[in-house]
């Protein structure tokens, strides 16, 4: 039976002393209040959440690197800690600005830029970890080993942790509602007290696996067993998918379009797996035969599922030339191409068994770290790279002004696509020029499947008519209003967000409070309305809005328009008790609302 690998005490054991327990609380109750006050600016749509610019980075720095100081404090020293922890600052916060100014004026989605941040700066914390206990810039890879697998069991226990003590603190607030307590149950509801105590538990759970780290070794131990003893069953299933490929041929992965994807998938899994009963590189003693011949067979195969894969990358480039998902494509098969000629290399290599992977093993994790870091910046944008070369294949005539797609350049190209664009409007050679510059003229002009846009005060004026009363305008705090964090944008008419949207607009005071709503209805071929009221703060948000199958309705508009309606009480009144407002919700369906008589 396989053994755990030997271990370095000084890497796990380390001074986790009670100024590292407090320091780590503290940093993690800072964490969970900085995450409420961006959200609240959000909600509110105050000071920082008005400049992208500053309020992306933020968020992101608020995320990453509490969790960053809280794994280092008591591994790293205090000096190097600052400089670690101020490096990974700004290199977040520059990415997240270069993410905003790439697609600006537009809405960059953070969850992407986010989702490659956790895996890189999770092997630039392992690499720095176990580098300092190492005393090296390059530790050895049993050190790489204890730091990046005791990393990865903290984070997911303790984000587990922070799970079961919700949902206990759930149950205990249910609990206290049977006596009529309800403290705890609105305690729960208040952002402002669960976001600090959730921060307050993850770095309880971080600190709590680093001074029992018997707990993690034993967890990484049972893992990594049963994950070696999956080895054996992949080896076998891809190797009898390399022997079936003479027969059946490679025409039908191409037919499938996500054979590339399938092949470097499988091939992570495989490195993944080989690691596992590899270990630290120490364990070669105590490995079982089969696990150790399944190990040597499973590192032969990525090399061919990588040489697949990249086949096929290449076919679809020199078909249609780069765009940014083949570059990150591109990306990830030069990342797979380095684990599978290091791992052929090291099953072919004679000595001490798989030797080799530990030195490929480590110099893979600062190319991937190096990949992200160009993907993500001006080094090699996919966007840049990919307008670079559909704009030079079209220049030289490979594509014709017929097939080439306008619209990849506006909506996939971000600001270096506009710009192709707007260079393209101008162009007055060729006898397809006066095509050129109109296709190039209408994809600038096509918002369809741009993200939400903000119109300008002027947009929505030219956007929207009054109908109703004759003469009226609507309110400047209504024109003046950033309408992009609006929670309801996808119901709310598109006038609001797109420059070339047409809306009309009725004021009337459903309140009774003297104010005049505004009711928005979608031109006469759209199906979105929605009532708008003013808040104390003045901001506007929207109340209600009409069926969908009304807003066509042209009798409908010609009688709000003409002031022939009334304003009626709701079928069923709410409740006011002991100052509160408490809804009635109606048991009977109301009746379907038709379009009104001519």
């Amino acid at each position: 039976m396989q053994q755990d690998a030997p271990h370095d005490n000084s890497l796990l054991d380390a001074a986790v002393t009670m100024p590292v327990a407090l320091a780590r609380l503290a940093v993690g109750l800072l964490m969970g209040a900085l995450l409420y006050f961006l959200y609240r600016a959000d909600q509110a749509r105050a000071w920082p959440s008005t400049d992208p610019y500053l309020f992306s980075p933020l968020v992101l720095l608020a995320i990453l690197l509490p969790v960053l100081l809280i794994s280092s404090l008591g591994h790293l020293a205090p000096s190097r800690c600052a400089v670690w922890i101020g490096a990974a600052g700004l290199i977040a916060a520059g990415l997240s600005v270069y993410r905003i100014w790439r697609v600006a004026p537009q809405a960059e989605q953070f969850p992407l830029l986010f989702v490659v941040c956790v895996p890189g700066f999770f092997i630039a914390q392992a690499l720095v970890l176990a580098g300092a206990q190492d005393g090296r810039r390059i530790a050895r890879y049993p050190a790489y080993f204890e730091a990046a697998w005791k990393l990865a069991i903290q984070l997911l226990f303790s984000c587990l942790f922070v799970g079961v003590l919700w949902l206990v603190l759930q149950l205990g607030a249910a609990l206290f509602m049977l006596v009529k307590l309800d403290v705890l149950k609105i305690l729960l509801d208040k952002l402002w007290f669960t976001m600090p105590v959730l921060g307050f538990a993850f770095a309880a759970a971080m600190h709590l696996s680093d001074v029992r780290p018997a707990i993690v070794r034993g967890i990484r131990t049972l893992l990594l067993v049963l994950l070696s003893w999956i080895l054996p069953v992949a080896a076998l299933m891809v190797a009898g998918f390399m022997l079936s490929l003479p027969f059946t041929g490679l025409a039908i992965l191409w037919a499938t379009r996500h054979a590339a994807a399938v092949l470097l998938g499988t091939s992570a899994v495989l490195v993944v797996l080989i690691n596992a009963a590899f270990q630290s590189g120490e364990v070669s003693a105590s490995v079982a035969r089969l696990v150790g011949v399944s190990a040597r067979l499973a590192a032969l195969l990525p090399l061919p599922l990588t040489a697949i894969a990249a086949y096929a990358l290449g076919v679809r480039v020199h078909s249609h030339g780069w765009s940014a998902d083949r570059i990150a494509g591109a990306a990830c098969v030069l990342v797979a191409a380095c684990y599978a000629l290091g791992y052929a290399w090291a099953a072919r290599r004679r000595g001490p068994w798989l030797a080799g992977i530990a030195g490929v093993n480590v110099a893979t994790a600062f190319v991937i770290l190096a990949v992200l870091l160009a993907l993500f910046s001006p080094l090699a944008d996919p966007a840049r790279l990919a307008v670079d070369d559909q704009m030079a294949r079209f220049d030289a005539g490979k594509v014709g002004a017929d097939k080439f797609d306008f619209d990849y350049l506006r909506h996939e190209g971000a600001r270096y696509g506009r710009a192709a664009l707007l260079t393209l409007t101008k162009r007055a050679a060729g006898a397809d020029a006066a095509r050129i510059r109109a296709r190039a003229s209408a994809a600038l002009n096509d918002e369809a499947r741009s993200a939400l846009v903000a119109a300008a005060p002027s947009d929505i004026a030219a956007n929207i008519t009054v109908r109703w009363p004759a003469g009226a305008r609507l309110p400047d705090s209504f024109l003046r209003q950033d309408w992009s964090p609006l929670s309801q944008q996808w119901e709310a008419p598109a006038c609001l967000r797109l420059s070339a949207s047409l809306c009309d607009a009725y004021l009337m005071d459903v309140g009774g409070d003297g104010k005049a709503e505004v009711l928005l209805l979608d031109g006469p071929s759209g199906t979105r309305s929605m009532l708008f009221a003013e808040g104390a703060d003045g901001l506007w948000s929207g109340l209600g809005k009409l069926p969908d199958e009304l807003v066509q309705c042209a009798s409908l508009r010609r009688k709000l328009a003409g002031g022939d309606y009334q304003l009626l009480a709701p079928r069923v009144k709410d409740l006011q008790v002991g100052g509160r407002r408490i809804a009635v919700q109606a048991l009977q369906q109301a009746p379907a609302s038709v379009c009104p008589k001519q």
